[in-house]
C-alpha cells in the first residue's frame, strides 16, 4: 500500500506515525522542530488520513505498509518516532528493516482492553448509522465525550466524511487492541510515559525489556496519553538527548 507522507528538512531521517483516529499533522510539533536537525517524514497510516483505505487492519500489515515507503524512500539509518498505534506499528517496524532508534510514545507491546475507546467507538458507530454529514449534529451525538476528544477527532471531518475509516477501525478494533511478542530487539528504544496514563503501566515493563533489552523509559508528570501534545517542549528534550546519544 503505497502511504500518504511529508517530507521537511534534510540529514539522518526520523519518520513519525501517529494514533489511533489522527493524521500525520498530530505530529507537527515535534516534526516542525525535529526538521531543524534532520529529515522528518510524518506518514498517514492506512485507513487514516490522505492514505489509502482497507478492510484489514492489524500491526504486522500496517508496519509492512511502512516498510515499503522506506524502501521506495531509499531510507537509511531511521529513527522511528510513534505515538500510540503508531508506536505499535514503529515497534513492529523493527521486525522488518534495520532502524538505528526508536521512539515509543505512550504505549506498551502488550495487549489491551477495548474499553479506552468504547465510548467513541460508540459515537462514531451512531454518526455511521444514522449517516450524519453535519458538523452541528456530530458534536451534539458526541455529547457525552470531553470537549477534547471531539476536538481531535473533528479534525479528521473533511468535506462532510472522516478522513479515517471509522467503520473498518471498528470492525478492525481487535486488531488494534491486540499484540503479538516480537523477538527481541536490541536497537535503542526510549519509552515516553505519560504520568497521567495508564497506556504504559509498571506491570508493563517486564514486557517492554523482554521485547526491548536496550531500552530506557521516561516519565513526564502531569501528561495524559497525548503525551507529545500537552507537554511538548519536555518530549522534545527527551527526544534530541536521546537520539544525540545514540548517532
Amino acid at each position: 500500500m503505497k502511504l500518504n507522507y511529508k517530507i521537511q528538512g534534510d540529514n539522518q531521517p526520523i519518520l513519525l506515525m501517529h494514533g489511533l483516529f489522527g493524521s500525520l499533522d498530530n505530529l507537527n510539533m515535534l516534526a516542525k522542530d525535529l526538521s531543524s536537525h534532520y529529515q522528518t517524514i510524518q506518514v498517514d497510516l492506512r485507513n487514516h488520513g490522505q492514505s489509502p483505505w482497507s478492510n484489514v487492519m492489524n500491526y504486522e500489515v500496517m508496519a509492512e505498509d511502512v516498510a515499503e515507503l522506506c524502501h521506495d524512500l531509499q531510507l537509511q539509518n531511521i529513527i522511528l518516532i510513534g505515538h500510540s498505534i503508531g508506536g505499535k506499528v514503529a515497534m513492529q517496524l523493527s521486525q522488518l528493516i534495520p532502524v538505528s532508534k526508536i521512539c515509543v510514545i505512550d504505549i506498551a507491546p502488550v495487549k489491551y482492553t477495548q474499553t479506552a475507546n468504547a465510548p467513541v467507538l460508540n459515537a462514531l458507530e451512531k454518526c455511521i448509522n444514522q449517516q450524519l454529514t453535519d458538523k452541528k449534529q456530530i458534536i451534539e451525538l458526541m455529547h457525552d465525550l470531553s470537549a477534547p476528544t471531539i476536538s481531535f477527532l473533528l479534525k479528521s471531518f473533511k468535506h462532510q466524511h472522516w478522513l479515517f475509516n471509522a467503520q473498518v477501525i471498528i470492525d478492525q478494533y481487535d486488531n488494534i487492541c491486540d499484540w503479538h511478542t516480537i523477538s527481541p530487539c536490541n536497537v535503542p528504544t526510549l519509552f515516553i510515559r505519560g504520568g497521567n496514563s495508564n497506556y504504559i503501566t509498571d506491570k508493563d515493563y517486564p514486557a517492554i525489556f523482554s521485547q526491548f533489552p536496550n531500552a530506557q523509559i521516561e516519565i513526564v508528570e502531569g501528561a495524559g496519553h497525548n503525551v507529545h501534545a500537552e507537554k511538548t517542549q519536555q518530549v522534545l528534550q527527551l527526544l534530541h538527548t536521546n537520539i544525540k546519544s545514540f548517532i
